[in-house]
């Protein structure tokens, strides 16, 4: 089957900001076959190839004279049930939500930390999307992505995609891979990841003594919902800055002047900040020019009130991003891609 090809097609719907900017050409596609027809055709017409899933980590500035590939493919099944492992696959175009809520329904306990992020299940090993103390690559069990290059199908394991914080190889060759299914490594018994945030609290708070996956997901999703605002009835791309990983002596000299930074030692030895707290303590929060603006309750998070283009976003970050180093010594990285 060959995906059908509409020229000038508003993206608006396709992007959580809701910013309205046009695709020179725009396709669907549900399965391997459709992917690589698109891929070929755009290849002989000479077009570049834009692919976008939920269009959760983008801020488009412009219109794209491209093919925007929408990946629009379903499927979600255990492959396996065995040694404490219970192998589960899903197709590039599952929304990402649903999937954590349907693994939860199978009984299989992993990704209830990871419940209520917008998105689709291809792109999360994109960002190597974390939350409440889980990332991506402490569940993740391989996947099929094709090469651009060769049209050839590949399989990844853990190692080969080099992980990183909102990182991956994917993410570092965007042009090259395109995933198309996920695997999951799961399990039947909780390892319940609660000290990060207000997440035992907030379990607290509802009553529960020996919490399930399921309880702990409700709790996330509650903190969630209070703290960001639902792409549906605000636009925004959930947090918009990575935290910044320093050196010790970076936080020390910051800790100085500012004793409330908030701080996180790493493994490495280096400290992680929260990106938040410096934009908050520089005044940013609850910020509005125009339509565009910072959210009122979190500070991280940047919002279109309606009608924001995605260049006035991003310049309005670039104004942050330039307080934030001449205050605090430090640059924060943009999570969204910028097109």
């Amino acid at each position: 089957m060959t995906a059908h090809w509409q020229e000038q097609v508003s993206l608006k719907p396709y992007n959580t900001f809701g910013i309205d900017v046009k695709a020179r050409y725009f396709a669907q596609v549900h399965t391997d076959d459709e992917v690589r027809e698109a891929l070929a055709q755009a290849r002989q017409r000479g077009l570049a190839v834009m692919v976008i899933g939920g269009g959760s980590n983008v801020l488009l500035t412009r219109d794209v004279d491209a093919l925007v590939l929408h990946m629009a493919s379903r499927g979600r099944h255990v492959l396996g049930d065995g040694a404490g492992c219970v192998l589960v696959e899903a197709e590039a175009g599952e929304p990402w939500h649903p999937f954590v809520q349907w693994s939860l329904q199978q009984g299989l306990c992993g990704l209830e930390n990871l419940s209520l992020i917008p998105g689709t299940v291809g792109a999360a090993p994109m960002q190597n999307v974390g939350a409440y103390g889980v990332e991506i690559k402490d569940v993740f069990a391989g996947l099929t992505a094709l090469d651009r290059q060769t049209g050839e199908l590949r399989d990844f394991g853990l190692e080969e995609c080099a992980f990183g914080y909102r990182d991956s190889l994917f993410k570092r060759n965007p042009g090259r891979w395109l995933i198309l299914r996920v695997r999951f490594a799961l399990s039947h018994q909780l390892q319940a990841h609660l000290d990060y945030g207000p997440v035992r609290q907030r379990l607290a708070e509802q009553g529960v003594q020996e919490p399930t996956a399921q309880a702990i997901s409700d709790a996330i999703c509650s903190i969630r919902r209070e703290k960001l605002p639902d792409p549906a009835e605000l636009g925004n791309a959930g947090s918009f800055f990575k935290n910044p990983v320093v050196a010790v002596e970076q936080v020390a000299r910051i800790r100085a002047e500012f004793p409330g930074v908030v701080a996180y030692p790493q493994a490495d030895g280096q400290v992680k900040l929260a990106a938040g707290w410096l934009i908050e303590q520089a005044g940013w929060k609850g910020y509005r020019d125009g339509d565009a603006g910072v959210h009122r309750l979190q500070s991280l998070v940047l919002v279109n009130y309606g009608q924001a283009s995605g260049a006035q976003l991003h310049g309005l970050a670039q104004r942050i991003q330039a307080d934030i180093l001449a205050r605090f010594g430090v640059e924060l990285e943009m999570e969204p891609n910028l097109y």
